[in-house]
């Protein structure tokens, strides 16, 4: 008897299609969503190229690091990139990390897409955004050259 609920309740819980209820299995965003997000964000760190060195330079990954400033480790200091996710596209960008009044500056919206000290996650991509970031971008570069050149 015992078994018998348990299953009523789980029959409950799926729908036809097999699919849990409440919002559990909904579909991922859609991928060409995420790809025109990581196209326009590439866009933003493709200019930096000259002073850079690509790391990473793949479908759905692209990374910049410093030609000679390295860790203590030997690594290169990473400078930023862009990456798709299972469910967001990442924004990286050292720089803000780094330097307190550039996150301090950013407006109320771009903060609410940050996770930790220089990760932006998005789904889609405002262009509000993008113009911001293109901006955050421009001044942590030049503090970073001043830093590690």
């Amino acid at each position: 008897m015992c078994v018998r609920a348990v299953v009523k309740v789980l029959e409950s819980l799926v729908d036809g299609d097999q699919k849990i209820k409440g919002g559990y299995n909904n579909p991922m965003p859609k991928t060409e969503a995420f790809q025109a997000t990581f196209t326009a964000l590439r866009k933003i760190l493709k200019p930096y190229e000259r002073t850079f060195s690509v790391v990473a330079n793949e479908p759905g990954r692209y990374y910049l690091a410093c030609k000679t400033a390295k860790t203590k480790s030997g690594f290169a200091i990473w400078f930023g990139g862009v990456e798709i996710k299972k469910n967001y596209v990442s924004f990286h960008l050292i720089p803000v990390y780094g330097n307190a009044a550039l996150r301090e500056g950013l407006s109320p919206s771009l903060r609410k897409r940050m996770q930790g000290k220089s990760c932006f996650n998005f789904t889609e991509i405002d262009p509000a955004h993008v113009k911001e970031l293109a901006a955050v971008t421009k001044k942590g570069c030049a503090g970073f050259i001043k830093k590690f050149s």
